[in-house]
């Protein structure tokens, strides 16, 4: 487990694309590129997960608002390589990423997952993440209607 570096792209961006092509993990249809992607995530909250000397997962938080009242709350996303899922590197994943977030003062973690995406939900729900609700018809992937359910973890050490 280490912080994920800029030159971690292509095999993060490649497992990225692994998720998408699974039709599970994603309303993204296409990789962002490294600019997007780099922009968008929270640099002190971005790890991977290697094992024979590659990456097999990453995981990485993004602010849900720029307001101050917010500044606790952020969205998950993790992404196992293929050859890798059900081998506990999410779970590892998840952990870490759980005590660092805490660690820096973040009360609030969130997620959406697609209803079918079951291992997901079960890793999420091992961890402590508890089901708010689904949001149905939410967003649509290549003209298809997915229906998301949003789950929360708040910290026990963060009040």
């Amino acid at each position: 487990m280490r912080d994920l570096r800029a030159d971690d792209w292509p095999e993060v961006a490649r497992i990225f694309d692994e998720g998408i092509l699974t039709g599970n993990a994603t309303f993204e249809t296409e990789v962002p590129s490294w600019e997007e992607w780099d922009t968008a995530h929270l640099s002190e909250h971005r790890l991977v997960a290697e094992r024979d000397g590659r990456v097999a997962g990453w995981i990485a938080l993004v602010p849900v608002s720029p307001r101050e009242c917010y500044a606790g709350v952020a969205e998950v996303s993790a992404y196992v390589a293929e050859e890798y899922r059900g081998k506990g590197v999410g779970a590892e994943l998840l952990a870490t990423l759980i005590e660092r977030s805490e660690r820096s003062g973040i009360w609030t973690l969130q997620t959406g997952v697609f209803p079918e995406n079951e291992p997901s939900l079960a890793l999420l729900r091992r961890f402590g993440f508890r089901a708010l609700g689904t949001q149905e018809r939410i967003g649509r992937v290549h003209g298809v209607w997915r229906d998301v359910v949003l789950l929360e973890r708040r910290s026990e050490v963060v009040t």
